[in-house]
């Protein structure tokens, strides 16, 4: 693969991406489900047919119970998210619902909001301890590649670490800033299982960059031992050829299997599955054609800057 030639053309989708998604994040911001901002979430059906969403929303706000949003979910059910209610407000909530047709409860979860903040401190807390571990095993692991007193042998192995966090912190920019859009759009709701979610896509997308880091290793150490001079963007290129096919091969079983999740699974997990898919696809996209060119030109600007 011809990196030197191809170079600005890997970049041109992830700046795209990435900006869209700040401006996203930055204009509308995440709307934090109940599990991370506290309150509660009432789920009823109607059997004999669901009424009209505007009758339903103009009855509840008679309540007074604040911000009530309502949201129809399958053929006959609509999802009301408010805050925290006690037993009291509860039945009379129901009681209205039930004015417009019998109602089935499926499903009542309530949290308060000093567990919601605790859940989304903890949810950070978690998200930095993986960038820094990030930094330090591949720091660690790749303390042998190259030589920082010789760039055009390679590049020093800090550089690693820091290039697979930028990366990192693209793949969870990109389904961040979807799911803002979707918050103003329809608005959707991230939760405990975004967080998940986005833990998830960190471990994969890492996995994959590790791989491709591991081949550039290997190859400069093989160059080293027979005396072969080459240039360190004609072994990045070797190395992502090397590995284009297993990547790909990887990520799209998986992405498969979260597309049958997805439209096939439960309503509770759509959210999930959709966040896995499009960082999945980010993360396999920067493994490939972003973290090894970043490294390519920060190689060339650190052999400038000598020069």
């Amino acid at each position: 693969m011809n990196i030197s030639k191809n170079l600005k053309y890997f970049f041109i989708l992830p700046a795209i991406l990435s900006v869209l998604s700040i401006f996203a994040l930055v204009s509308f911001g995440l709307k934090p489900g109940i599990d991370l901002s506290g309150g509660s979430l009432l789920q009823v059906s109607y059997p004999e047919g669901r009424p009209p969403v505007e009758q339903v929303r103009a009855l509840v706000e008679k309540l007074q119970f604040g911000e009530i949003r309502v949201q129809p979910t399958g053929e006959a059910g609509y999802i009301l998210r408010q805050r925290d209610l006690s037993v009291v407000e509860k039945n009379q909530l129901e009681a209205v619902l039930g004015g417009l047709g019998p109602i089935h409860e499926d499903q009542f979860t309530s949290v308060g909001p000093v567990l919601g903040e605790e859940l989304m401190r903890k949810a950070w807390i978690a998200i930095v301890l993986v960038v820094l571990s990030t930094i330090l095993f591949i720091a660690f692991a790749f303390r042998r590649t190259g030589d920082p007193e010789k760039e055009k042998e390679g590049i020093a192995s800090w550089k690693y670490g820091v290039v697979a966090v930028l990366t990192l912190l693209h793949d969870i920019l990109i389904p961040a800033g979807l799911f803002a859009f979707l918050g103003f759009v329809s608005g959707a709701e991230v939760d405990a299982l975004f967080i998940v979610a986005l833990l998830t896509i960190l471990g994969i997308s890492i996995n994959d960059t590790i791989v491709v880091f591991d081949r550039i290793r290997e190859n400069l150490r093989l160059n080293k031992e027979s005396h072969k001079h080459e240039a360190f963007e004609s072994v990045v290129g070797r190395s992502i050829s090397q590995t284009l096919a297993r990547s790909i091969s990887t990520s799209l079983t998986v992405v498969i299997v979260l597309l049958a999740l997805y439209f096939v699974g439960p309503i509770a997990t759509k959210d999930f599955a959709l966040t896995l898919i499009v960082g999945m696809i980010a993360g396999t996209y920067s493994s490939i054609f972003l973290a090894s060119p970043m490294l390519v030109v920060w190689e060339r600007w650190s052999a400038h800057k000598k020069n």
